[in-house]
């Protein structure tokens, strides 16, 4: 069973990482170019936009490192050297945490925008763009937080071991 775990170890903790990376760099991408763009928009532009990128961005490649992240994480936990295993543990925890943050802060948001209705009848576009903007990117920028430091973390293992 070692020699399993030993041989399953480098591969584990290599697709967590690239898993972890390409979540850290999907948020960045949405905190550093996406929001800051659409910011720039008038607000039908901002709502339209936004509603069609949240029925977009549920697709099985990005839903494979969303889900996956953590569970990939999971899998280097188990086949980890106990000298990386803390580092790996930490980035579990954190890949966990953008999970929790996404569904508990930017997918309600994304719903209620997507309630409001096609933009052609929203009759208070400003409104929506405001119940909506200013909190889902407080969210984006946590879960970019936490997918870059699991990333560092399972990277930091990697190195450890």
């Amino acid at each position: 069973m070692n020699e399993i775990l030993e041989t399953l170890r480098a591969p584990a903790l290599l697709t967590a990482t690239v898993a972890a990376g390409l979540q850290a760099g999907t948020y960045y991408t949405w905190a550093s170019g996406v929001m800051p763009g659409l910011a720039r928009t008038d607000d039908r532009t901002f709502v339209h936009t936004m509603q069609q990128m949240n029925i977009a961005i549920v697709n099985p490649v990005f839903m494979a490192t969303f889900l996956g992240a953590p569970l990939l994480a999971g899998a280097a936990v188990l086949t980890s050297s106990s000298t990386a295993r803390p580092w790996v543990i930490a980035g579990l925890a954190l890949a966990i945490g953008t999970v929790a943050i996404t569904a508990g802060g930017n997918i309600p948001l994304n719903n209620a925008l997507d309630a409001a209705g096609a933009v052609d009848r929203i009759t208070d576009l400003a409104g929506v763009r405001a119940d909506f903007e200013d909190a889902w990117v407080r969210w984006n920028v946590a879960r970019a937080v936490t997918s870059t430091a699991s990333l560092a973390c399972l990277a930091w293992a990697a190195w450890r071991s």
